[in-house]
């Protein structure tokens, strides 16, 4: 019964080499870990991009990092063996639309996110439009909201971004 494993072990072993996998791994932890850095040139962007630039914000950074800590010879020899092997493109790719799916759910988090915020921020405004709401400084004046900024005849002066 030994046999047959030994005879097996020595053509290509089944399914994808090991590194691909932790290539796979790598590069979605890397994705998880680097959510500031995506909101942060999302953010820079101004948040509108064409559909072709939105795909590749991090995804491109992200596969090159953990390829270059892949080949790392103290960190993963056993793996370097296997990469003179050519290599599986539509495994990358798939890796590739994994990053880019996860990363357009960040970015469809954060959207959501600022929408609940502006959302309830102009709640509160109508609310204290609504009900006289009494100025936290003064205790004495009737805070007031005009042009999307909070006023108090005291002097209190509080800039919104709606």
């Amino acid at each position: 019964m030994a046999e047959p494993s030994r005879h097996r072990s020595l053509y290509k072993p089944v399914g994808s080499p090991p590194w691909k996998e932790t290539f796979r791994q790598g590069c979605l932890e890397r994705m998880r870990n680097s959510r500031d850095r995506l909101l942060n040139k999302y953010r820079q962007a101004g948040g509108s991009m064409p559909a072709g630039a939105q795909k590749t914000l991090l995804v491109q950074e992200v596969m090159e990092e953990e390829w270059n800590a892949l080949q790392s010879v103290e960190r993963w020899p056993e793996a370097l063996a296997q990469l003179e092997e050519p290599m599986d493109l539509a495994v990358l790719e798939e890796i590739q639309q994994e990053l880019i799916d996860q990363e357009q759910s960040i970015i469809s988090e954060y959207e959501k996110s600022l929408q609940f915020d502006e959302e309830c921020l102009s709640i509160m405004l109508a609310e204290w439009e609504a009900n006289p709401l009494i100025c936290p400084v003064c205790t004495k004046y009737n805070l007031r909201v005009t042009s999307g900024v909070v006023m108090c005849q005291c002097g209190l002066y509080l800039p919104s971004h709606s």
